[in-house]
């Protein structure tokens, strides 16, 4: 029996030692809420909580990230879109208890419905065409999630019966649903840009804006570059070595926005860095994040191919879901067929579909969807408002235009010249501390 209680004390403590403990303080700071997080050390728990902040929309201003041994501490300065500070006591709730238990990712109820997961060439209408297919073979689309990059496509669709309300599980169907799909996806007879569709249990489990990340990943859209992107850089990548601690030292600076450290953390992750020490730092409308990573063996970067790829992998991250064209809502009551009548409207008026999010609830649809000209370029108002007249003011509404962009030529290089300024800055700082020079602050 004193055996038995000796167990049942030691199993405490171990849950104890693996559980996060937060704390969340609104006095500390009068521009943000503080949410500190201590932790025993593990893969992904950096990524886990990073997911939960982003997952509610919240903003991360600020971060301290810090792994001493076995133990983290996080530290992450948050408002929500409008920069206020969290006052509502359930949201701080949901964060303390979201945290300190187990997270699956984002409530979306994809019990009962069938995940297909999508790759392909991207091109105007093929969004559209999609749909199409999708409603031809009686399928309901109850979310998905598209996005572009690079000439490229991936998305998560997630679908029941039109008829039953039922997930498809006939897999002769499942094929043909497959195959049709995969004919439309397939653009060109480059077999580099093969497309892919299969059904996906990833899709159930991960997730889901960490499975598209994956998704581009594996299909490689980081090797590609648009012209347009070539000509207009948005992100500045460095990676540095700091062979005396044994780190390597990654910097990434570009336009602050949503989600930025959830999808340069989610990539580190998922190529199989750990993050050990990490800075960021938001002013304005530029963000400044500084990572000192290892991979999991704990050696750093060991070669100039890896650094590269490195760079463009993180590139690639923030630019995957850099808002580009005008932002349109589309509300209205389900039904079968909807999601091809709204976008085949956008295909015949020449308006692409860059990233959408695809949500119903209650029999209403709540669709998101980022669109541009032919050209890639900022449709004209009268073009979006004859749309609009089409569908239906009532139900597409235009939600956000885009930003005004900086000027060509200066303005971009005057924003590589201060990445790299703040990389080389943090680089004589190390040599510093190295020698002795310098005392970190407690």
């Amino acid at each position: 029996m004193a055996m038995n209680g000796y167990l049942d004390e030691y199993e405490k403590l171990v849950i104890r030692m693996n559980t996060p403990r937060v704390v969340i303080d609104n006095g500390v700071c009068s521009s943000a809420t503080i949410v500190k997080v201590d932790s025993a050390r593990r893969d992904g728990i950096l990524l886990e909580a990073v997911q939960i902040l982003t997952d509610l929309n919240l903003s991360i201003k600020k971060a301290y990230i810090s792994s001493d041994g076995r133990w983290n501490m996080d530290v992450f300065h948050v408002t929500d879109l409008n920069g206020n500070k969290l006052n509502e006591q359930s949201v701080l709730r949901y964060i303390e208890q979201s945290i300190e238990t187990v997270y699956y990712g984002e409530d979306i109820e994809v019990n009962g419905l069938t995940a297909l997961e999508l790759t392909g060439t991207d091109r105007i209408g093929l969004l559209s065409e999609m749909f199409a297919v999708l409603s031809d073979l009686n399928c309901d689309v109850v979310d998905a999630k598209l996005w572009t990059h690079n000439g490229r496509v991936a998305s998560l669709i997630y679908l029941k019966d039109c008829f039953s309300g039922s997930p498809i599980l006939d897999t002769q169907r499942i094929s043909k649903i497959e195959g049709r799909l995969k004919n439309v996806l397939n653009g060109d007879n480059d077999i580099k840009s093969a497309a892919k569709t299969c059904v996906s249990m990833d899709a159930m489990t991960t997730h889901i804006e960490r499975r598209l990340h994956q998704l581009m990943f594996e299909d490689r859209d980081y090797e590609k570059r648009s012209r347009k992107q070539e000509r207009s850089p948005t992100v500045v990548v460095t990676v540095q070595n700091w062979a005396e601690r044994g780190y390597s030292v990654v910097n990434v600076h570009c336009r602050d926005r949503t989600k930025l450290l959830f999808d340069v953390v989610c990539t580190l992750t998922d190529m199989e860095y750990a993050v050990f020490h990490a800075t960021i730092n938001t002013s304005e409308d530029q963000a400044h994040l500084e990572f000192y990573i290892r991979h999991k063996d704990g050696s750093p970067i060991s070669s100039e191919a890896e650094r590269q790829r490195v760079i463009q992998c993180l590139e690639a991250a923030v630019e995957r879901r850099a808002s580009e064209g005008v932002r349109l809502e589309f509300r209205h009551p389900d039904k079968q067929g909807l999601l091809a009548e709204v976008t085949r409207t956008f295909r015949e008026n020449g308006l692409n579909v860059t990233r959408t999010e695809i949500s119903t609830s209650c029999d209403m649809a709540t669709n998101i969807f980022y669109v541009t000209d032919a050209n890639g370029d900022e449709p004209d108002t009268k073009l979006i408002e004859s749309v609009r007249e089409k569908i239906g003011f009532e139900w597409l509404r235009v939600k956000e235009m885009p930003s005004v962009n900086h000027k060509k030529g200066d303005g971009e290089e005057q924003q590589q010249t201060k990445a790299v300024l703040v990389s080389l800055g943090s680089l004589v700082w190390r040599n510093l501390f190295s020698f002795g020079l310098v005392k970190s602050c407690s």
